[in-house]
C-alpha cells in the first residue's frame, strides 16, 4: 500500500517520553509518514526538547493567520520528511490538539500516537497491508500492557475481527494509539474529535454509527504504559466518563445504557485483571 501516513501526537507535560515518541516514529519500517507534535501550552520544557532533537533539520516557520495557532514550526528530515512543531496559544486538550493535528495533515492516512505509549517498529506497515487486505478505512490493532517505563507486562489485549457501533458500545477495546484512518474513507467530520471527555471512544461511536465498520488486527503494535499507582482511580474515573456518553453523547435511554454498561464493565474488569 502507498500513501503518507500523517502521524499526530497530543504533547501536554510530555518530557520524560517526547525524545522517545520521535525516535519510534523514525524507527518505523515504513517510512513515508509525516510527524504533527502539538505542544499544548504545557508547563515543562516539550517544546524545547523537540527543537533540540531537530537541530539538525531544515526548519522554517509557517504562517497561521488568525487560525488560533500559536506558532507552526515546520522541519525537514534528511529523508526529506514533514516534522511539524505546533505551540498552541491555549491548552485545550488532547481532542482539540489532535483535530488541530488533522487541520494540517496532508497525508492519506491519520495515526494517532500518545506521547507516554509506545509503537513497535512494524506498527504502520502492519496496519496498512492489513487495511489494504480489508479495503477498510478504519483500523486498529491489539495491545500489551506496559508498566511505567513502557517495558510490556505480558497481558495483551486482543482486537476483535471487526466492531460494529452496537457491539462497540459494550466494549472500549479499540486503543488510540492503534487507530489508522483513511481519509479517502471516512469523512473528515467523522474523524473530527469532540471536545468532551473520553473524546477517542465518542470519535469511534460517532463513526460507527454512521454505518462504518472498524477492523481489528489481532497482532500487537503498541504498548500501553500504565503505571499501577493510577489503576484505582482510572476505574472510576472510567465508569463515569462511560455513563456520561451513554446518555449525554449518545442521548440513549437509562435503560439501553444499563444494558451496555453491565457487558462493558464486565469486559473492562477483565482487561485490567
Amino acid at each position: 500500500m502507498n500513501g503518507r501516513v500523517s502521524v499526530i501526537v497530543p504533547v501536554y507535560r510530555a518530557a520524560p517520553y517526547i525524545a522517545e515518541t520521535v525516535a519510534m516514529v523514525r524507527r518505523q519500517t515504513y517510512t513515508d509518514w509525516e510527524l504533527f507534535l502539538i505542544e499544548d501550552c504545557s508547563s515543562d520544557d516539550s517544546a524545547d526538547i523537540i527543537r533540540t532533537l531537530l537541530k539538525d533539520c531544515a526548519c522554517h516557520i509557517l504562517p497561521v493567520g488568525n487560525s488560533g495557532i500559536g506558532s507552526v514550526e515546520e522541519y525537514t528530515d534528511g529523508q526529506g520528511r514533514r516534522i511539524v512543531l505546533v505551540c498552541k496559544e491555549h491548552n485545550e486538550g488532547a481532542a482539540a490538539a489532535r483535530n488541530t493535528g488533522m487541520g494540517l495533515a496532508q497525508g492519506r492516512y491519520i495515526a494517532f500516537l500518545d506521547a507516554d505509549d509506545v509503537w513497535l517498529p512494524e506498527k504502520l506497515k502492519q496496519e496498512l497491508r492489513f487495511m489494504e487486505d480489508r479495503q477498510a478505512g478504519f483500523v486498529f490493532s491489539s495491545y500489551e500492557f506496559g508498566d511505567e517505563n513502557g517495558h510490556p507486562t505480558g497481558k495483551v489485549v486482543h482486537a476483535p475481527p471487526e466492531l460494529t457501533y452496537r457491539q462497540a458500545l459494550s466494549r472500549t477495546v479499540i486503543f488510540t494509539t492503534t487507530v489508522l484512518f483513511d481519509r479517502e474513507k471516512i469523512p473528515g467530520d467523522l474523524m473530527r474529535m469532540p471536545v468532551v471527555e473520553s473524546e477517542d471512544t465518542a470519535t469511534w461511536w460517532q463513526i460507527l454509527r454512521a454505518g462504518y465498520r472498524a477492523y481489528g488486527l489481532d497482532e500487537v503494535t503498541a504498548i500501553y504504559r500504565r503505571p499501577a499507582k493510577s489503576l484505582s482511580s482510572n476505574k472510576f474515573t472510567a465508569i463515569r466518563r462511560i455513563w456520561r456518553l451513554y446518555r449525554v453523547q449518545e442521548k440513549l435511554s437509562v435503560a439501553a445504557s444499563i444494558r451496555y454498561f453491565i457487558p462493558w464493565a464486565y469486559r473492562a474488569t477483565v482487561r485490567r485483571l
